[in-house]
């Protein structure tokens, strides 16, 4: 069995199943599905699932929050799943899905742009490096070395018509091989060295207006308005829309003893002459309006544009609105060959928000919040946060608005110095090189590298000064001797008799780091599992191993029996009880032959978690070495 494979069954299973996924994607932490009924998935299973960080539904995707290692996860997914990950399965409006057109948008523009962000990345940080061992002397324009390394920083961006004619083709459930066509004839050399051959127009077009255009060949006698489609993104994602349409049309009318060469063959016939006669040069202008157009708002107040991009940028992230901003960003660097807002404005929100964890990381005493601290800020400086936004700061609320703060802060002062981005390089520190531009190391270099550096010490200053460590607070740690009435607690009995451990001395880094919620662990000495508080069975694994119950006033209590038990897939295990049954403090909810599991070689230490621990002040754990049913384990601060 594959690492993450049993995973990808139970996010299939409680997602609704197979049947209920239109389509799946991945980006750097995200499974991102588009379902047919959000409401058939288990969201609360979802989020307290071993190896789930959290669920966001935004944009009309159903978006698992995996973490870094979620293409492991999303490979597992459509294996298990049987997805294709080579065509497209429709979009929203083929599948009878009903959702907002901005919530289209924003699911067309993910599934278009996200299979290529990796790659993109990786080309856009040589090209950079690039650009920086030029500037430093330590390579010339002419050396070989130089123009392989530029080489490969250019290629796809240059040829991006290919690879965008790809994932959109997959995104619209068209042929994959037509959409690649489409694109490499945008970028045909031929072509394209038409109007730098030196030979004058045949005649010009639309002369006297903005949309003055020469006409150097002609199709059928139709007028060709040549644009450079290289580095390009309208054209092609509209080109191959329209070109799925077309396909479809040839699918229905064309036999299907010849449909294999036919349909490829009468589409490219109509949609290549037509892209070049129509719809490049429309898409062509209207990038260059949108271009323009985000140049007009960005001149108004480079200050301006910089605060609001950087303080709302993480707000963007979490609900994944941030892809309604890369069709500009792309364009803009196509059109104007930089970008003045997107890549600019939101570079110093990651850097905020990583000075954030490590005065967290500095301050508190809380070993728990230390160890989850730790990866989340290196994770931080190359530039992925989620892990500090969904496991640190936004469940406290005031570290993640001073991560706001800070990134403002930082985009004020990068726009305030000119900076533009000139290539989408990496994440954090492998972002830098990509404001290195023609003059190398200018004023807006330099801004960028102030902006994020302003960002850091900003978030962590604010955190330092601002931030309570909840463990070093005696009034949160001894709620008895509170005096405001207005504080409630609840006490969560314990569902086993047993050794009480620290949840931070388990090996499994998914509870012992905290990042699942606040608890305790019980090594059991009777193979029986009792409910811990009143209230619903929310969930119960398919497997038998662990439990999640809801109390009547909303703790969620997540009971996970053993380390890895997950693998015995249900044997050895005996549930009493059946999910979404209503359960009373002291209910038998399972049995497990612990002779058994031991034999398999499975521990059976067992985490007991209070997974929503953000929605409380507090939670505190007993001090018996020694527990029996029932006795008072966790204290939740209300």
């Amino acid at each position: 069995m594959g690492k993450y494979e049993q995973l990808a069954k139970d996010i299939i299973q409680h997602v609704g199943g197979r049947e209920n996924v239109n389509s799946l994607e991945h980006c750097v932490t995200r499974l991102r599905f588009r379902l047919k009924d959000e409401n058939k998935a288990n969201t609360d299973v979802l989020k307290n699932m071993d190896g789930v960080v959290t669920v966001v539904k935004s944009g009309g995707q159903y978006q698992v929050v995996i973490g870094n290692h979620v293409p492991d996860v999303y490979a597992e997914v459509t294996s298990a799943g049987g997805f294709s990950t080579e065509s497209g399965s429709g979009d929203g409006a083929n599948s009878g899905e009903k959702t907002s057109l901005f919530n289209r948008f924003v699911d067309m523009i993910s599934g278009v742009f996200a299979p290529t962000l990796g790659v993109l990345a990786a080309t856009g940080m040589i090209k950079g490096l690039n650009a920086l061992f030029l500037t430093l002397g330590w390579l010339t324009q002419e050396s070989g070395t130089y123009q392989i390394l530029n080489a490969i920083g250019d290629c796809l961006f240059f040829f991006f018509p290919i690879f965008l004619g790809y994932t959109s083709a997959k995104k619209f459930g068209a042929n994959i091989f037509i959409g690649m066509a489409i694109g490499a004839s945008l970028v045909y050399p031929n072509i394209s060295g038409i109007t730098s051959a030196g030979n004058p127009p045949l005649y010009t077009l639309f002369g006297g207006t903005m949309f003055e255009s020469p006409v150097y060949i002609t199709f059928l006698g139709i007028p060709v308005i040549l644009m450079t489609y290289s580095s390009s993104v309208i054209p092609i994602i509209l080109a191959t829309f329209v070109g799925s349409k077309i396909e479809a049309f040839f699918k229905r009318t064309i036999p299907s003893v010849v449909k294999t060469f036919l349909v490829p063959f009468c589409t490219l016939l109509v949609i290549v002459p037509l892209t070049f006669i129509v719809i490049g040069p429309v898409a062509t202008w209207a990038g260059q309006l949108l271009g323009a157009g985000t140049l007009a708002v960005y001149n108004l107040s480079p200050i301006v544009a910089g605060i609001i991009m950087g303080a709302f940028w993480q707000v963007f992230v979490i609900f994944g609105l941030h892809w309604g901003l890369v069709p500009i960003a792309m364009n803009n660097l196509a059109t104007l060959g930089y970008d003045p807002v997107v890549l600019t404005g939101m570079f110093g929100a990651s850097f905020a928000q990583t000075g954030v964890v490590l005065a967290i990381l500095l301050k508190t005493k809380d070993v728990k919040l230390r160890s989850l601290s730790v990866p989340a800020f290196i994770s931080g400086i190359f530039g992925v946060t989620e892990p500090a936004i969904y496991g640190i700061t936004l469940p406290r609320k005031k570290p993640f608005i001073i991560s706001c703060i800070g990134g403002a802060v930082g985009g004020g002062i990068i726009g305030a110095m000119g900076t533009v981005g000139y290539r989408t390089g990496g994440l954090g520190i492998f972002g830098i090189p990509s404001y290195l531009g023609p003059n190398g190391i200018d004023n807006g270099f330099l801004g960028a590298v102030i902006g994020i550096s302003v960002s850091f010490v900003v978030g962590t200053l604010l955190t330092l000064f601002l931030f309570k460590d909840e463990k070093t607070a005696p009034e949160d740690n001894k709620p008895s001797q509170k005096t405001d009435s207005l504080i409630k607690q609840e006490t969560v009995g314990s569902p086993m008799k047993g050794n009480v451990i620290a949840l931070s001395a388990i090996k499994d880094e998914a509870f012992s780091t905290g990042a699942m919620g606040k608890g305790v662990a019980i090594e059991p000495i009777e193979g029986k599992v009792y409910s811990p508080v009143n209230g619903v069975l929310t969930s119960l694994f398919s497997s038998g191993h662990a439990i999640g119950i809801t109390s009547d006033t909303g703790v969620e209590i997540l009971i996970h029996v053993g380390q890895d038990t997950v693998k015995l897939k249900g044997k050895y295990f005996t549930p009493k009880v059946k999910q979404g049954d209503t359960v009373q403090q002291g209910d038998l909810l399972m049995e497990f032959d612990m002779d058994a599991i031991r034999r398999e070689g499975y521990v059976l230490t067992t985490p007991v978690i209070i997974s929503n621990t953000g929605n409380y002040l507090d939670v505190i754990e007993t001090e018996k070495k020694d527990i029996g049913y029932n006795d008072g384990l966790l204290t939740v601060v209300i």
